[in-house]
């Protein structure tokens, strides 16, 4: 395991592309192999899952250290790919980095701590920029959405990023693809829903590292087992700032049919 770890880590640090393509399919291969072999069971797997295979759980424990955690190559293989040109082939390593870091973060839920962090969070938001593509930034959208999933501390770093104005600009501006703006409205009423979950140790201040942002946090909310949450009133509040007929989407919430047609 740990060589074929290697061999992709090796490949994503290149500069270049056709050997990062290279790493990621090498990634992706060994991902599907583990979550679709028969002793896996039928059942989709998940963080709750204990899956008979001993290659997908000697994989997950592989994670829960610096050396072989998947989620922090691809977050740099992200960091460099966005100092490239524009182009084509560079959008299709960013979207394939993306999709392989959706699955990371939901099959191993610890990586989402990687976002506590201010460098690795602003990777994503330097992905939301106008100047990326429609595609790109759509799932850059859902990537937020699997690396804040109940961790309260990753949403403090994105509000103090200024990640509510970088996401409303996107949903406001009149240049925005549809279906852009349309994963833009659902990332906010998934950042407006409650937040529950409770921790029993506390976590660790996010560095102040990378492209620094003005903060919009404030000192509202509360604890709860040591761990800082807002309630969607203060959420509101927060998103009103940059945003109109923020109570109509919270009305929506609370009856339970945002994604409704």
């Amino acid at each position: 395991m740990e060589a074929l770890l290697s061999s992709a880590f090796d490949l994503l640090s290149s500069y270049d592309p056709l050997h990062i393509r290279r790493g990621l399919r090498n990634l992706d291969g060994l991902l599907a192999k583990m979550c679709l072999s028969p002793a896996a069971g039928n059942e989709s797997l998940g963080p709750n899952r204990k899956p008979e295979d001993p290659v997908f759980r000697e994989f997950i424990k592989l994670q829960n250290g610096f050396e072989w955690n998947v989620a922090i190559r691809l977050i740099s293989c992200l960091e460099r790919l966005l100092g490239k040109k524009s182009s084509t082939q560079t959008n299709n390593l960013i979207l394939s980095s993306l999709d392989l870091l959706q699955g990371l973060l939901l099959l191993h839920p610890p990586s989402r701590h990687l976002f506590a962090r201010e460098i690795h969070m602003n990777v994503l938001l330097d992905l939301l920029d106008a100047g990326n593509s429609g595609p790109v930034q759509c799932a850059t959208l859902l990537t937020l959405v699997t690396a804040l999933l109940d961790k309260p501390q990753n949403t403090r770093t994105f509000e103090a990023l200024e990640g509510l104005p970088t996401v409303t600009s996107l949903f406001k501006n009149r240049s925005t693809p549809r279906d852009v703006k349309l994963k833009c409205l659902e990332f906010l009423y998934f950042y407006l829903m409650p937040e529950t979950t409770i921790m029993t140790s506390k976590p660790s201040t996010p560095n102040r590292e990378g492209r620094k942002r003005g903060s919009s946090t404030s000192s509202s909310g509360s604890y709860i087992g040591s761990q800082y949450i807002r309630t969607t009133g203060e959420k509101q509040k927060l998103l009103g700032e940059w945003l109109t007929n923020v109570e109509d989407l919270v009305a929506d919430l609370r009856e339970g049919t945002p994604f409704t047609v």
